[in-house]
C-alpha cells in the first residue's frame, strides 16, 4: 500500500525535477566518497610516500572537481530529461572538462616551476644564479597561468553556439572593437609583455637591491603586473612591471652581490691621516662585515676649516654594506675622541692688534679688543 502510494506520488512530480535531483544527489556522493578515500590515502602516503602526499594536497581540489565532473558524465545519460535539455547537459559537461584541462595545465606548470625553483637558494652570500633563474620562473608561471586561463576561457565559451557565432562575428567585422578592446586592455597587455622582457633581459631579479624614486629596498615578489618592493623600514611599493623599461633606476646586484660602502668624515687640518689609515685598516680586519677586498682612506677635499676623509669599504651585499658603514663610523670616532680629539673639528681665535677674530666651522665673528696696561 505504501510502495502503491509513494508510485502514485511520483507520478505527479516532474521530470525535470527528478532529474535535478537525481543530478545533485550524484554529486554530493561523489563528494563523499572523494572525502572518504582522500582521509584513507593521507593516513597512508603521509607516513610513507610524503612527496606524494604533498602533491596530493596541492591537486585537493582540482581531484575533487574531477570526480565530481565524472560522476556526473556518467549519470546524464540516465536521466529523466528532455532533449533540449540533455544537449545543454553536454555542453556544460564539454565546458566543465575544457576548465578542468586548462586547471591541469595551471598546476603543472606551477609545480614544475615550484620544482625548479627548489634547486635554488636565496639566502646563500653570492646568490646571482638563485635570483636569476627564481626571477624568471616567477614571471613566466605568472604569465603562463594567465595565458592558460584566458584560452581555457575562451575555448570553454566557445563550446556555445551563441557566444562561438557571436565571437566569429566580432571577429569578422571592420575591427574598430578589437581596436576598442586592444587600447582598454593596453595597460595589462602592456604589463604582461614587460613581464616577459623582465624575465628574459633580467633588469631585476627577486632580492636585488635597488633604489626607485630615492628610496632603497629589495625586489621581494613578481606577478604579472607589478613588482613589490620591500623598502628599508619594511614598507612595501607597489611598481607596475613596464616602469622597470620606460624609467631610470639603481640596481645594486646587477652582476654581483658585493657592494662598495662610504663613509665621510669632516676633521680638523692636524687630522694624522697616516695614524687614522692604519686604525680603519685595524678595525676593518676585526669586522666580520668586511669581505677582505676593499679598504681605503682619502682626502677628498679642503676647505678653508676643515679637510673631507672619505673612507671605502666592501662587503658581500648591501646589507653587510650598511652594517660596516655604521660599525666603522662609531668605532673611528671613538678612537677620535680618545686618542686624537685635537683632529676633530674646533673653533680657532686669531689675534690681530686689538681685533680678536675667531674662526669655527660655523664662520667668524670679529670682536674689538679692550686696551690694556701700556695702551
Amino acid at each position: 500500500m505504501i510502495l502503491h502510494d509513494l508510485g502514485k506520488f511520483a507520478g505527479y512530480i516532474p521530470d525535470w525535477l527528478i532529474g535535478i535531483v537525481l543530478l545533485f544527489t550524484t554529486a554530493a556522493l561523489a563528494l563523499a566518497v572523494f572525502q572518504l578515500v582522500r582521509t584513507m590515502l593521507r593516513r597512508f602516503l603521509e607516513a610513507r610516500h610524503p612527496i606524494l602526499h604533498t602533491l596530493m594536497q596541492r591537486a585537493e581540489s582540482l581531484l575533487r572537481f574531477a570526480v565530481v565532473l565524472l560522476a556526473v558524465t556518467l549519470i546524464v545519460p540516465a536521466l529523466p530529461f528532455g532533449t533540449n535539455t540533455s544537449e545543454t547537459l553536454h555542453r556544460i559537461l564539454i565546458a566543465s572538462f575544457v576548465i578542468l584541462l586548462g586547471w591541469i595545465a595551471i598546476e603543472a606548470s606551477n609545480l614544475a616551476a615550484d620544482r625548479y625553483m627548489r634547486r635554488f637558494r636565496l639566502d646563500a652570500d653570492d646568490n646571482l644564479l638563485a635570483r636569476k633563474a627564481v626571477t624568471q620562473m616567477h614571471v613566466l608561471k605568472r604569465t603562463a597561468s594567465v595565458v592558460i586561463g584566458f584560452l581555457t576561457l575562451g575555448f570553454a565559451l566557445m563550446t556555445f553556439d551563441a557566444v562561438r557565432e557571436y565571437g566569429v562575428s566580432i571577429f569578422a567585422s571592420a575591427g574598430v572593437a578589437g581596436i576598442a578592446l586592444g587600447l582598454a586592455a593596453k595597460p595589462l597587455l602592456g604589463n604582461l609583455i614587460a613581464g616577459v622582457q623582465i624575465a628574459i633581459t633580467q633588469p631585476i631579479r627577486i632580492d636585488d637591491a635597488v633604489i626607485i624614486n630615492g628610496e632603497f629596498g629589495r625586489i621581494e615578489e613578481f606577478t604579472s603586473t607589478y613588482v613589490v618592493v620591500k623598502l628599508w623600514d619594511w614598507r612595501r611599493m607597489i611598481v607596475p612591471l613596464g616602469y622597470f623599461l620606460e624609467n631610470p633606476f639603481q640596481n645594486w646586484t646587477r652582476t654581483s652581490a658585493a657592494i662598495l660602502g662610504t663613509v665621510f668624515f669632516h676633521l680638523d687640518y692636524s687630522a694624522p691621516i697616516a695614524v687614522l689609515r692604519a686604525k680603519l685598516e685595524e678595525f676593518a680586519k676585526e669586522s666580520p662585515n668586511w669581505n677582505g677586498d676593499v679598504v681605503n682612506m682619502q682626502v677628498t677635499d679642503s676647505t678653508e676649516r676643515t679637510i673631507q676623509v672619505r673612507v671605502l669599504l666592501s662587503a658581500r651585499n648591501a646589507s653587510l654594506s650598511s652594517n660596516l658603514q655604521s660599525e666603522i663610523r662609531e668605532k673611528m670616532l671613538a678612537f677620535l675622541q680618545e686618542e686624537h680629539p685635537y683632529a676633530l673639528p674646533r673653533m680657532r681665535a686669531e689675534i690681530a692688534g686689538n681685533t680678536i677674530a675667531t674662526l669655527s666651522n660655523g664662520g667668524a665673528k670679529a670682536t674689538r679688543s679692550r686696551p690694556g696696561k701700556g695702551h
